[in-house]
This record gives structure tokens, C-alpha cells and sequence, in this order.
């Protein structure tokens, strides 16, 4: 089964690699674009057995850094 964990910085946590890519979004002249968040995907291919709550512990325990991110989990249709 392959699982997508999207893990991004939570709501007024500074974000320099959002702030940079904005910034130069607006040096190539690219206009309209308010703000930049900018955050990491991580893939998983797991067993069909792997449970919801064991996803969820490993998004906890060592995937995001639960004090400054969020995540959410999505299931890949195969």
C-alpha cells in the first residue's frame, strides 16, 4: 500500500525556505503570490496490515516534529 505523509510547518511558525522561495518568485517577476509555505513529502510503501493508528504513531514519533509541524496522511489508490 503506498502512503503519502504531508507534513508542513504549523500556522505562525517562521518558515525561511517559504520566505526565500517567495522572494525569488518575485525576482523572476512573477506577481499576485501572497505567501509561501513551504513543507515535505514523504512516500511510504507499507503492508496492507500496517494499521491507521501505527501510521499515525510514526508521523508522531519520527516523521514530523509534532511542537512545529502538522501532517496528514493520504492513501494511494494502486
Amino acid at each position: 500500500m503506498k502512503i503519502r505523509v504531508h507534513v508542513s510547518l504549523k500556522p505562525g511558525v517562521l518558515d525561511p525556505q517559504g520566505r526565500a522561495i517567495h522572494h525569488s518568485l518575485e525576482g523572476l517577476g512573477f506577481a499576485g503570490v501572497n505567501d509561501v509555505r513551504a513543507g515535505r513529502l514523504i512516500e511510504l510503501d507499507v503492508d496492507e496490515t500496517v494499521s491507521d493508528a501505527a501510521l499515525d504513531e510514526m508521523c508522531r514519533k519520527l516523521l514530523a516534529n509534532m511542537v512545529i509541524e502538522n501532517f496528514r496522511i493520504e492513501k494511494v489508490a494502486a
